[in-house]
């Protein structure tokens, strides 16, 4: 397993190498956005998984992950001091995985990683098959592209199809609204705006739900979006 680390505070950087390492990962350690491009650019074939630090001394930790994600499926962990709603929101948009705030115990972000990596583990599974399982007893049949609850089909429209898709496929995973968004807009080719998302998380809660009103199947997470299953 190896793993990429930018971290501009070299005692940080160091520490977390070692313990990182006496847990059996490999270590690529970077101190800057630049030399972690080079990095990236040279052995992303055999990178799986980063751990990026907000704030480096030539940008931010944003620019790399826009560049991982773009390149590669692969998991990526913020470590910042900027606990700030607007700061995780901005992060996760741009696809990141998680983030972790400092100052953490390595305990911590050892669990953090392994959460990540079995949640990634866990979707290639998935999307190899051709029936996801939900909670609330829901049933996903992707050849069919049918939905069910204790097995009788509950009859939903395409684009609620597609957004429940969307969530099945990053099964214990906060997705933000925007994140929703640049998935689902095209799918009848009309725009849906942030109103209609709403409209469409309410039916799918209505249709899916055993409660809408208590929802334990698309969990609302107060000020950065939604997440379905653990």
């Amino acid at each position: 397993m190896n793993i990429l680390l930018v971290e501009d505070d070299k005692t940080i950087a160091s520490g977390l190498e070692y313990s990182l390492e006496q847990e059996q990962y490999n270590t690529i350690l970077c101190h800057d956005i630049a030399s972690a491009k080079a990095t990236w650019a040279r052995e992303k074939s055999s990178i799986d998984l980063c751990l990026f630090d907000l704030s480096l001394p030539d940008g931010t930790g944003y620019e790399l992950c826009k560049l991982v994600k773009q390149e590669k499926d692969i998991p990526v962990i913020f470590l910042t001091v900027m606990d700030e709603e607007v700061n995780v929101v901005m992060g996760l948009d741009m696809g990141a995985d998680d983030y972790i705030t400092k100052p953490f115990r390595i305990r911590e972000l050892l669990s953090r990683i392994k959460s990540v990596l079995r949640r990634y583990n866990k979707e290639s599974k998935t999307n190899a098959s051709a029936t996801i399982t939900l909670p609330e007893n829901i049933l996903v049949n992707t050849l069919e592209g049918k939905v069910y609850k204790n097995n009788q089909e509950i009859i939903v429209t395409a684009l609620e199809y597609r957004l429940l898709l969307i969530f099945s496929n990053h099964i214990g995973q906060v997705l933000t609204r925007n994140q929703l968004l640049e998935r689902i807009w095209d799918v009848a080719g009309d725009y849906v705006n942030d109103n209609t998302l709403t409209v469409y998380i309410k039916r799918l809660r209505e249709k899916l739900e055993d409660d809408p009103h208590q929802p334990t199947l698309i969990k609302t997470i107060r000020g950065l979006g939604y997440k379905v299953g653990d």
